[in-house]
């Protein structure tokens, strides 16, 4: 699955919960985690009087911010009742900070059952935009290496500020009709029976979570509030704002309502939040150097940013239907990619293969990134699971088990400074098809990797390598300018290649290809073009120091163990030049036949001496 598939995966996942509280998908997304979730009437039977309890405190939330005014049923048409939605009310058993499965924090949720607004708006009504990974580490190192003050601070009932802008009906049945009667005894007059039921019928005036609207309205809401505030947006991530205070940058970044806020001076931090606040009421907030963001545990120390998420990969082992009793030294073996005849998985066991699947794909984006090959290539495989790719799930999980400790560092030696690593594994897949990785560094650990499976087949690894570059490239434009927008315009921006006739081909063009190429014109021409327009130097590095192959294949030993250790930060990337290691590459690598498909590595990976194009044509 590439880059934009993943994203949209996750975004579905918590679309489903946002519609309907599901988490069937994704079984963590906020500083602490849901492991269960029960209809109110399952909660009320498990929980008994703090079930209700619960119930009581969500339902007087939205009576306090008038979220729903009551309709008379005898006023409303038989197609504004067939289009009111059910409210659904949840009970969630949540572990935060100092509590375990065995002493949840139980908390009641109401939604409105989105589902039956779907195919109503086109996706330009409702999407709204998130601060993306990317977009948070790199604020995260300028927070770092400026020894900003950071906060990280929750808005209460976020959506339930922001105004419903057309008429949306919702229907309250059963028990809940006589508890919002309790706090609310003017909503009797609106009770009516259907069925030998009470029902009452409600109009939203506010967004309420499920709407597949609300989403949007808040964060036009809340933008708007910042712009209001001074803030200015950055372009190229729209859940980032800066705004110039005292001299210094203060930033924002947000999902949806959790905020990373930073500035140099702790009192404009305090001063932010209390701007906040005389807007959306009291949040709960953390200062200091150790936060909860998005289920990630976070401490800034000495210029870095050390990111884990123990408490979710414990999660993902325990929700696995199988026992994990076993460590494995790397998270997938070198048959990885290969897809053999093999049964398909009962139902049971496929669905618990999709929502585990899941849950590492948020870790492998957020923090462990050195599962991300293995959990990429489990994403193609959700719809169809077989028994073979269970046991290389299973495989993921095993690693992850003897790996509870590892976390992800990230750093800048001079954020001014950015490198880049590019390589391609050269049909590796049953279908020929090659597999892209890349990664951008500024010194300590990586960030914008690409563990992508290319959409096209090439003649050869140099058509493969340019491939691979033209579909990496926009991750280094964009953070190109992203920095731009935050004040850092890059000195220095390379483009490390292992492959010579690449380099020639993507730096030279057409003075270096024959009319054998033609088919990849646009491509290498394209790279061609923004290479010069924006600055960019390509240069060689060797294939035992070109980070980028950890993200092409699965890689074993000493190998994995290097690259490992760079990618998550905890040996700068210098070490690779400065390594004095027997390079043990040949056996560790994936290469070779696969499946009957001859694959050949990159040109100059056993061949030092410099290869042109017109080699590489003659060896076809």
């Amino acid at each position: 699955m590439d880059d934009n598939g993943k994203t949209e995966y996750f975004r579905h996942a918590w679309r489903e919960y946002k519609i309907s509280g599901s988490t069937s998908l994704l079984e963590s997304f906020t500083s602490g985690f849901i492991f269960a979730q029960m209809s109110a009437k399952a909660g009320l039977k498990k929980y008994g009087e703090d079930a209700k309890i619960c119930l009581i405190a969500e339902f007087k939330q939205l009576m306090d911010y008038d979220v729903f005014h009551g309709r008379n049923a005898s006023e409303l048409t038989c197609h504004q009742k067939q289009k009111a939605a059910n409210m659904i009310n949840l009970i969630e058993e949540k572990i935060n900070r100092g509590h375990t499965e065995k002493n949840p924090v139980i908390k009641a949720r109401s939604v409105y059952n989105g589902r039956v607004q779907r195919g109503l708006y086109s996706k330009e009504e409702t999407a709204s935009p998130t601060v993306s990974q990317d977009a948070f580490l790199l604020t995260s190192i300028i927070d770092a290496i400026e020894g900003r003050h950071v906060a990280v601070t929750d808005i209460k009932g976020a959506y339930l500020n922001a105004k419903m802008k057309e008429e949306v009906l919702m229907k309250i049945t059963g028990e809940e009709v006589k508890l919002f009667c309790e706090l609310d005894p003017s909503l009797e007059q609106f009770v009516t029976k259907e069925k030998n039921k009470d029902v009452l019928y409600v109009q939203l005036d506010r967004a309420l979570y499920g709407c597949v609207q609300s989403a949007l309205l808040w964060y036009e809401l809340y933008s708007n509030t910042l712009k209001g505030m001074g803030f200015q947006l950055n372009p190229y991530d729209l859940c980032v704002a800066n705004s110039n205070i005292n001299g210094k940058q203060c930033t924002v970044c947000w999902y949806v309502d959790d905020n990373k806020i930073s500035h140099k001076d702790q009192e404009v931090v305090a001063s932010v939040i209390k701007k906040i606040e005389a807007k959306f009421g009291a949040m709960s907030k953390i200062l200091g150097d150790k936060h909860d963001f998005l289920g990630m545990e976070i401490v800034f120390e000495k210029g870095k940013v050390k990111i884990g998420m123990k408490k979710h990969i414990q999660k993902a082992i325990d929700l696995f239907l199988d026992d994990i009793t076993r460590d494995a030294a790397t998270p997938a073996r070198p048959d990885l990619f290969d897809v053999p005849e093999s049964d398909l998985l009962e139902d049971e066991r496929a669905e618990n293969f999709h929502s585990v699947t899941a849950l590492l794909l948020f870790i492998s984006r957020r923090c462990r990134l050195d599962i991300q090959t293995a959990v990429g290539f489990l994403t193609t495989r959700v719809s169809c699971p077989t028994v073979k790719d269970w046991s290389k799930l299973r495989r993921v999980l095993q690693y992850l088990r003897g790996t509870m400790d590892l976390h992800f560092v990230i750093g800048a030696d001079d954020i001014h400074s950015m490198k880049s690593w590019v390589d391609v594994s050269y049909g590796v897949h049953t279908d020929s098809k090659s597999h892209t990785g890349g990664c951008i560094s500024f010194g300590w650990g990586v960030l914008a990797t690409k563990c992508q499976k290319q959409k096209l087949n090439t003649k050869s690894s140099t058509e493969g390598e340019i491939v691979g570059v033209s579909d990496f490239l926009p991750n280094m434009i964009w953070v190109s300018m992203f920095l731009e927008a935050q004040g850092f315009s890059l000195e220095e921006n390379i483009l490390y290649q292992d492959n010579e006739s690449a380099m020639k081909i993507i730096q030279n063009g057409k003075r270096s290809c024959s009319a054998k190429t033609k088919h990849m014109n646009h491509r290498y021409f394209w790279i061609k073009d923004r290479l010069k327009n924006e600055q960019i130097k390509v240069k060689h590095c060797s294939t035992d120091k070109m980070v980028a192959d950890f993200f092409t294949k699965p890689l074993q030993g000493s190998l994995f163990r290097k690259f490992r250790d760079v990618i998550l930060g905890y040996k700068h990337i210098s070490s690779l030049y400065h390594s004095n290691e027997e390079d043990s590459s040949t056996q560790e690598r994936v290469e070779g036949n696969h499946n009957g498909v001859n694959v050949r590595p990159s040109v100059d990976k056993h061949h030092p001496t410099v290869v042109t194009w017109a080699d590489v044509v003659r060896e076809k």
